[in-house]
Formats: structure tokens, C-alpha cells, sequence
């Protein structure tokens, strides 16, 4: 049974003042901890890197964290009724995450992101997802699950990794503990993006569509011809880039919407599901 008294956190890093001033900063983490924290820094892909904080762990629940994810004071014990349920429904999970897309019904999950502003809702069980965004995936280190090698750069790995936990009969699910992602939302992406978007495209081709946080895979890459008319249209038209700018300081967002980890562990308390902690 999967417990949270002592979790890998590994996060990729490329800012240090980014992970200083967000994840370090969670609340979750302050103080004396029995945790282990990865960084990785100077990978070619998320891949990688992340395939060799798994042969590094000493622990084995582990979650992948972006540098700019914040987690609340109640984030663990959130986690923890999530595992606890799930080891009644479904003890043989393959990934989870904060916030996931379904394949015909939209997200699932409970967060905040910039630019967006707080998406999904708290709920008292995980529920079943497609594929998970990247900001936060959890997996068990013993199902032997691996990020594929072969997928370059740092996008949809999150969902490869949902994928490759299906092929097993395995399912991913969004859990209901809430975090705040203080992003640099851009709506421009990079080249590699979509290079990525092509492998991804190769590799599950029998598994299609895909449905992600950011796009869906299709075989006509309809909706990836959607997305590069509207960045002509931003880059050559409006000549602006539109998006949210991270806040310098998480800490700043923690006290704006730190409460609604709070409130979702009181609202589902209320409902006499569980006790808060």
C-alpha cells in the first residue's frame, strides 16, 4: 500500500530562482521532512531525466513536479485519501496527477494555473483520466513504468506515460489535491513542440485520438492545424503574444489562493466523506 510518510519529489530545473521561490517554497515541505528531493538539471528531455531519478530513488512513490508548482500545507494529506481510496478501487493504478483530460469529456483534477485561473473542482475520489499534465505525475516505482527514451524534448511526456500505463491495463486517474502552478502561460510553442507532437503521433498510431492538455492527437491533425493558424495569427497579425507572466514570487499566489486546499478538504469533510486532518 502506497503511503506518503516518505515520497521522492523530483523536479527538472533550469531556473534555480524559479524552484526557489515555487516549489521549494510549498508549504508541504517546510521544515523537518523524511522526503527526497531530485533535481535534475543539463537532461536533453524530460525523459531522461526522469528515467534517472527513478533508478535514484530511495522511495518508492514518487512524484515528478515541475519547478514552478507550489504545494499547499494539505497537499500531502490530500494524496494520501487519494491513495487510500484508490486501494480500495483500484489498487493496481498506473500514473496519477493533479490534473488530467478525458477523452470526450474535458479536465478532471483541481488547480490553479496562471493565466487560467483555478480549474476543475475538488471531489471526494480520483477520477479516471486519458492522459495527465505534465505539472505533477506520480507513479510507483516498483510497477517498473519508465518515461520513454526515446521522446525528445520536455512535451507530452505526461501523456506517454499514461499511454504506456494503459498498454499495461492500467489506469491513470486526477486526483482531488489542489496546487498552484505559476506558469508563463504562452500560447506560441516551440519548434520541438510539435516535434514531439510527430513522435507521439508514430508511437500511439494505433491509439488514436489522444486527448491532452494541450492539444489532441488525431490522425488528421486537425486540431494541430487549428493551433498553428492561431499562432500565425498571433505572431503576424496581432504581433503579440498572449499569455500569462509568472509571478516573481510564488509565495505571493500561496497567499491568494493557498485557503482553497483548505476549503476543499472542509467541503468534502461536510459531506461526511472524511475527516480533515
Amino acid at each position: 500500500m502506497a503511503d506518503t510518510k516518505s515520497i521522492t519529489f523530483v523536479v527538472a530545473v533550469n531556473n534555480k530562482h524559479v524552484f526557489e521561490s515555487n516549489f521549494l517554497a510549498s508549504p508541504c515541505l517546510s521544515g523537518a521532512h523524511s522526503h527526497q528531493i531530485i533535481v535534475q538539471e543539463g537532461f536533453s528531455s524530460a525523459a531522461t531525466a526522469y528515467n534517472d531519478a527513478i533508478d535514484r530513488s530511495t522511495n518508492d512513490l514518487i512524484v515528478f513536479a515541475h519547478q514552478d508548482m507550489i504545494f499547499p500545507e494539505f497537499w500531502l494529506a490530500e494524496l494520501q485519501r487519494a491513495l487510500d481510496s484508490l486501494q480500495q478501487t483500484d489498487p493496481e493504478w498506473g500514473v496519477l496527477g493533479c490534473y488530467g483530460e478525458t477523452l470526450y469529456d474535458h479536465g478532471r483534477g483541481y488547480i490553479y494555473s496562471g493565466g487560467l485561473g483555478i480549474m476543475g473542482k475538488p471531489t471526494d475520489h480520483p477520477e479516471p483520466v486519458q492522459t495527465l499534465d505534465e505539472i505533477v505525475l506520480i507513479l510507483r516505482k516498483s510497477s517498473g513504468l519508465r518515461f520513454d527514451g526515446d521522446l525528445p524534448h520536455f512535451h507530452f511526456y505526461g501523456a506517454d506515460i499514461c499511454m504506456a500505463a494503459a498498454a499495461r491495463g492500467w489506469k491513470s486517474y486526477a486526483i482531488s489535491a489542489f496546487c498552484i502552478h505559476n506558469t508563463q502561460q504562452i500560447f506560441v510553442l516551440p519548434k520541438e513542440f510539435y516535434e514531439s507532437y510527430k513522435y507521439m503521433k508514430r508511437r500511439w498510431k494505433n491509439s488514436l485520438p489522444i486527448s491532452t492538455t494541450c492539444v489532441t492527437i488525431t490522425r488528421s491533425d486537425f486540431r494541430i492545424y487549428q493551433r498553428r493558424l492561431l499562432e500565425v495569427y498571433l505572431r503576424f497579425i496581432r504581433r503579440k503574444e498572449i499569455g500569462a507572466v509568472r509571478v516573481k514570487d510564488g509565495r505571493a499566489l500561496l497567499a491568494e489562493f493557498g485557503d482553497a486546499s483548505r476549503s476543499s478538504v472542509e467541503t468534502v469533510s461536510q459531506n461526511g466523506r472524511y475527516a480533515r486532518p
